[in-house]
C-alpha cells in the first residue's frame, strides 16, 4: 500500500489504539472508531480499578487524534465503507478489525431475565462499564461468588476481597489457572487467595442462578449446595468478537483468519488483537495484540518486509494484598512430558517457587512464583530457543540470578 491511503480501524482497545498511534506517527491517515464512551484504556489493569488501587484515569491510554465514538453496524466491502448506528458512513482504503473479544456467558439456568439482560447483581467482567458497575455494587461484607478460576477470575476474586467482600471462587476444573500454571504454582495462588479470605472451591460446577424480583440471591452448585450471593461475577473466559467479519463474508473459524501480513480473506481488510486467528492460534492476550499492531503499522506505512509470524507469550500477574504483592509468571509448557528434564527450586521461607522444563537441551517453559528477578533472563533463553550448555550450570545461574528482569 501507499502511506497516504486512508486506514480505518474498528475497535479502541489496546491493539486498535496502538495501531492508530503508530500509523499517526508514521504519517499514515487513520481513523479509529471506538464504541465505548470512556477514553481508551488498558483492559489488563481493570482488576486494579476494581480493587480501588487505580482510578479509571490512571489506566487510560493516550487517544489518537482521529478517534470517532460510534458503533459500527456493518461493512460494505464493495463500496469500501463502514456504516455506524448513528447513520454515518466512513470510507476506507484499508480496513482493520480490532474488535476484541466478548465474555463467555455460561449456560446457567436463571442467568438471563425475560428480555435477555443479566439480573441485578450479576456482572460480566470485561469492560470499564462492567468494572465500574461492580465497584459501585460491592461493599464490605457483601457476599460475592466469582464463577471461573482462570486469570480473570483470580484477579476479580482478589480485587473483591481487597474491597472487603466475602468472596467464594468457584472453579470447574481441578485447580486455579490450569492453562498457565503447574499444580504447585496453582496451589500457591490458592493459598494467597485464602489468606485474603477468599473461599476457593475447585472441581465445582455452578448450575443455577437464583433471583428474587430480578435481583440475584444465590447460586446453586451441581451437587445441590446453594451459596447466598449479593453479587455474581462471570469470569468464564472470552471468545473472539467476529460478528462484523462474519456478516461481511470474511473467513472466520475460531477467530477472524489472517495471514502473516495480518490480511483477512479480503486483501483490503486486516485484523489484529483478540479477534484474530493466526496460524490456527487465537491468543486473547495483550502481548500478541501489541506485536500484531506494530507489525501491521509498519506494513501499512510501506514496509513491505514487515510480517507477523506468531508470539511466544508470557503470562505475568501481580496480586496485591494487605501485605506484600504476590507475583507470578509463566511461559511455554509448564508441565513436563516423559523424557523432559525439570529443574525446580522452592524456598518456603521466602515464599518463592521456580521451575523450568528442558527438552532436547532447550528451555521449553517455566513458572515462577514470588521474586521474579530471573524472569527476564529465563524468558529470553526460552524465546531464543537456543541449545543450553550440557553442564547445566548456566541454567542454574538463570534460575538463581535475580538481576535479569
Amino acid at each position: 500500500m501507499t502511506s497516504n491511503e486512508h486506514v480505518v480501524v474498528i475497535g479502541s482497545g489496546l491493539a486498535g489504539v496502538r495501531l492508530a498511534r503508530r500509523l499517526g506517527e508514521l504519517g499514515t491517515p487513520v481513523t479509529l472508531i471506538g464504541e465505548e464512551e470512556h477514553r481508551p484504556y488498558n483492559r489488563v489493569l481493570l482488576a486494579e480499578v476494581l480493587a480501588g488501587r487505580y482510578s479509571p484515569e490512571v489506566i487510560a491510554l493516550p487517544a489518537p487524534a482521529g478517534l470517532v465514538r460510534a458503533r459500527v453496524t456493518g461493512i460494505d466491502r464493495a463500496a469500501r465503507t463502514v456504516g455506524c448506528a448513528d447513520g454515518s458512513v466512513i470510507a476506507y482504503d484499508r480496513l482493520v478489525l480490532a474488535t476484541g473479544s466478548n465474555p463467555v456467558l455460561p449456560p446457567l439456568r436463571g442467568l438471563f431475565t425475560a428480555d435477555r439482560e443479566l439480573p441485578e447483581g450479576v456482572h460480566a467482567f470485561r469492560t470499564m462499564d462492567d468494572c465500574l458497575g461492580l465497584a459501585k455494587a460491592v461493599r464490605p461484607g457483601a457476599r460475592a461468588v466469582v464463577i471461573g478460576g482462570g486469570l480473570l477470575g483470580v484477579s476479580a476474586a482478589r480485587a473483591l476481597a481487597v474491597r472487603g467482600a466475602q468472596v467464594v471462587l468457584a472453579q470447574q476444573s481441578e485447580r486455579l489457572m490450569e492453562r498457565q500454571l503447574d499444580p504447585a504454582a496453582s496451589e500457591l495462588v490458592r493459598l494467597h487467595l485464602t489468606g485474603l479470605g477468599v473461599e476457593v472451591h475447585t472441581e465445582c460446577r455452578v448450575r443455577d442462578v437464583r433471583c428474587v424480583a430480578g435481583a440475584v440471591r444465590s447460586v446453586e452448585m451441581a451437587d445441590g449446595y446453594a451459596l447466598d450471593a449479593d453479587l455474581v461475577v462471570l469470569a468464564c473466559g472470552v471468545h473472539p468478537r467476529t460478528g462484523l467479519a462474519q456478516a461481511a463474508g470474511l473467513e472466520v473459524r475460531k477467530g477472524v483468519v489472517v495471514d502473516d501480513e495480518l490480511r483477512t480473506s479480503d486483501p483490503s481488510v486486516h485484523a489484529v488483537g483478540d479477534c484474530v486467528q493466526h496460524a490456527g492460534t487465537v491468543y486473547g492476550l495483550a502481548a500478541p495484540a501489541l506485536e500484531q499492531a506494530d507489525a501491521l503499522a509498519a506494513l501499512l506505512a510501506g514496509d513491505t518486509g514487515a510480517r507477523y509470524t506468531g508470539t511466544r507469550s508470557l503470562t505475568r500477574l501481580t496480586l496485591t494484598g494487605p501485605d506484600s504483592p504476590f507475583d507470578l509468571a509463566a511461559f511455554g509448557e509448564t508441565e513436563a512430558l516423559p523424557g523432559d528434564d525439570v529443574v525446580q527450586l522452592t524456598d518456603a521461607t521466602r515464599g518463592t517457587y521456580r521451575k523450568v522444563v528442558v527438552r532436547d537441551d532447550r528451555l521449553v517453559g517455566g513458572v515462577l512464583v514470588g521474586e521474579l528477578g530471573t524472569v527476564g533472563a529465563l524468558a529470553r533463553a526460552w524465546e531464543g530457543a537456543e541449545p543450553l550448555p550440557s553442564d547445566g550450570g548456566p541454567l542454574l545461574h538463570l534460575l538463581t540470578n535475580d538481576g535479569g528482569s
